[in-house]
């Protein structure tokens, strides 16, 4: 009896397991189906979606060759060599950004620096080809000092091809994640302007006396301190397909440029060193569509990799460019391993004009430039580059009393991007990104036009070349408006 007990309570439990069994199977349908119909009521029309319910990131990007023909004036200097040799190719490099809703175009382009008039050409061209607002085009040169300058034919060309490299990049849109970052490089980022001890001789090229020097030289008894810290930040975007084939990179740093080029010479700098770097360290070689490596300017016009503090170097042709360019890189690389890619974020843009005040010559200045012109060549004074200057000043008669330039903002999640059509202070791009509602920012300076530098009041106090009239050709305090103006245009898109 105890034997048969036994195995109808086995039976017995057996027989509870499986009922409990199909009851938790039936559950779990039931928990999915209702899930199913929650979801289904979330997503149906009227109801509020997540930001990024439903919507593809896309990126894409491309290249333009935009080299000259031999022959074309150089400019970057006091004087306009012909180019002999082609060391690198130049280009007009594009990276879109699509978050389903709103599209937002980069183009860096190897040029010391486009006007207004040759910008808002190339995007006219844009809007009417691809429907893209021009507002949502960004157009920066890099600043080299090694190609032509942007006018004639060569325009006309460079126009067209900054179009054309747009269309492409939209062509090889593909569903993206998108990540960003910031390393530091401070071994190639010196300020290039210096006070100098009191009583050092230093006049202007209009009858005064600064108080700074630009490049004063090495081992200078003058030397007192650098008038201003530089930006060490490298900051970058970087887009990845699906299956994690690096798409492109666009870099951020704040050096004017590297030089040691050879007279005669057509160079994208280290510009263009640091795109073909980057893509080598990320493995992105003989991609179909290629990828795109970038370097944009940041906030560089006091700035250069000149140590005056330390030895002087010698070095031959391209070396330095070539180390500058292999530190960003690996330090890009280095950041790169650790970011965060996103699915998706949300793109904003903003664009405005700022109307500011040319800056004129005095009757008296008027007075001294007409002198200097008419002084025979071999007639010679203290004052640098006194002829030309004369030649500014006169030529700046001719502007009307203001201008309107285009100052841009770009949204990409919590990333902010501002520019400016100046070779802006290091001064002005710390205040933008310790002031901006972005958790992370950076500033493309020679953006949307090209007006010369943009010191801070207080570096116009002190003189110097990029505080000359000339050189800086707008009122003295245009830095504190454009900052108050990005700002503004920041909120507007947070």
């Amino acid at each position: 009896m105890t034997k048969y007990f036994k195995i109808k309570f086995k039976f017995k439990v057996m027989k509870l397991i499986k009922m409990l069994s199909r009851f938790f199977r039936y559950l779990m349908m039931f928990i999915i189906l209702i899930s199913v119909q929650i979801t289904s009521a979330k997503t149906s029309p009227g109801e509020n979606l997540p930001e990024d319910q439903g919507k593809v990131f896309r990126a894409g990007a491309a290249m333009s060759n935009i080299t000259p023909p031999l022959g074309v004036g150089i400019v970057g200097g006091w004087g306009t060599p012909s180019a002999t040799h082609i060391h690198d190719e130049l280009h007009a490099r594009c990276l879109v950004l699509d978050d389903s809703e709103t599209k937002l175009v980069f183009i860096i382009v190897d040029n010391l620096g486009l006007s207004r008039e040759v910008i808002d050409q190339a995007k006219g061209l844009i809007t009417n080809e691809t429907e893209i607002p021009a507002s949502n085009v960004l157009i920066s040169a890099i600043h080299t000092h090694s190609g032509p300058r942007a006018e004639g034919d060569y325009q006309k060309f460079l126009v067209r091809r900054m179009a054309d490299v747009v269309r492409i990049a939209l062509n090889n849109l593909e569903p993206a994640n998108i990540g960003w970052g910031v390393g530091s490089v401070p071994d190639h980022v010196f300020v290039r302007r210096w006070v100098m001890k009191p009583g050092t001789d230093l006049p202007d090229p209009f009858g005064g006396q600064d108080r700074v020097k630009m490049n004063p030289g090495h081992n200078n008894p003058g030397l007192l301190k650098p008038a201003a810290e530089p930006d060490t930040d490298v900051s970058f975007i970087s887009v990845k397909s699906k299956d994690g084939r690096p798409i492109a990179l666009l870099g951020n740093y704040s050096l004017h440029y590297v030089g040691g080029v050879p007279s005669g010479h057509i160079s994208a700098d280290y510009f263009a060193v640091f795109a073909d770097r980057i893509q080598e360290l990320l493995k992105a070689d003989r991609q179909d569509p290629p990828f795109v490596g970038m370097m944009s300017n940041g906030t560089s016009g006091d700035v250069n990799n000149i140590n005056y503090a330390g030895e002087p170097e010698r070095n031959p042709p391209y070396a330095k460019m070539r180390r500058v360019a292999e530190d960003v890189a690996r330090e890009v690389f280095r950041v790169h391993n650790q970011i965060e890619f996103h699915d998706w974020v949300p793109l904003k843009a903003a664009c405005e004009e700022l109307t500011l005040n040319v800056r004129k010559p005095d009757q008296k200045m008027i007075a001294n430039a007409q002198d200097v012109l008419k002084r025979p060549d071999d007639v010679k004074t203290n004052r640098p580059h006194e002829k030309v200057y004369a030649e500014r000043i006169t030529r700046l008669l001719e502007w009307p009393d203001q201008i309107d330039i285009v100052l841009q903002t770009f949204g990409i999640g919590d990333l902010g991007i501002a520019t400016t059509p100046f070779e802006t202070f290091s001064d002005t791009g710390l205040e933008i990104k310790a002031k901006s509602p972005f958790k992370t920012t950076f500033t493309i300076e020679l953006a949307n036009g090209y007006y010369g530098y943009l010191p801070t009041p207080e570096q116009h106090e002190l003189g110097g070349y990029e505080t000359w009239m000339g050189t800086s050709r707008v009122e003295k305090d245009a830095s504190v408006k454009v900052v108050a103006k990005l700002l503004s245009m920041f909120s507007s898109i947070k």
